[in-house]
C-alpha cells in the first residue's frame, strides 16, 4: 500500500476553567476516516502558545492531579513578565515548555496503539481563550 498523508483541523471548546480535555475519541474518528487499516503515525498538534498535548489516564484523578501540579509549578501569583490577559496569564505561555503542544503516536492497523490507561489530552490553563483548534495528521 502506498504512503498516505492526511490532515484535518478540528475545533475544540475547552471551557472557561483550566482543563484536561480528552481528545482520544476525535483522534480515533479521524483515523477511521484517514488510516484505512494502515500502520503509521498520528501527529496531534495544538497551534496555540498556551496549550499542550499530554498522554495520561483520565477519570481516575490524574487529570486533576496534573492541573494541581501545574498550579504549584507555575503559580498565577508569580511575577510573570508576560502581563496581558487574566492575572497570571504569563504562566499559560510557559505551559508548552513543560507540556509540549504536540505528540506523535503509533498507529497499527488503522488504530491508535495506546497503552491500556492512556488517553490523548489537551492541557489548557488559558481561561481567556476557550475556542481552540487542533491539527490531526496521519502519515501511513
Amino acid at each position: 500500500m502506498p504512503d498516505t498523508f492526511k490532515t484535518r483541523v478540528i475545533d475544540v471548546t475547552t471551557g472557561s476553567r483550566e482543563t484536561v480535555y480528552d481528545l482520544t475519541h476525535e483522534c480515533e474518528r479521524f483515523l477511521r476516516d484517514s488510516a484505512q487499516g494502515q500502520d503509521g503515525f498520528l501527529n496531534v498538534f495544538a497551534p496555540h502558545a498556551t496549550m499542550g498535548v499530554a498522554l495520561l489516564e483520565t477519570g481516575a484523578g490524574s487529570d486533576d492531579d496534573l492541573l494541581a501540579a501545574l498550579k504549584k509549578l507555575l503559580p498565577a501569583d508569580f511575577p510573570w513578565h508576560h502581563k496581558h490577559g487574566s492575572p497570571g496569564h504569563g504562566r499559560d505561555h510557559v505551559l508548552p515548555a513543560l507540556v509540549p503542544p504536540h505528540a506523535t503516536l503509533p498507529v497499527v492497523g488503522g488504530r491508535l496503539a495506546l497503552g491500556t490507561w492512556q488517553s490523548v489530552c489537551l492541557v489548557d490553563t488559558n481561561v481567556d481563550n476557550v475556542n481552540r483548534q487542533v491539527r490531526l495528521s496521519f502519515l501511513g
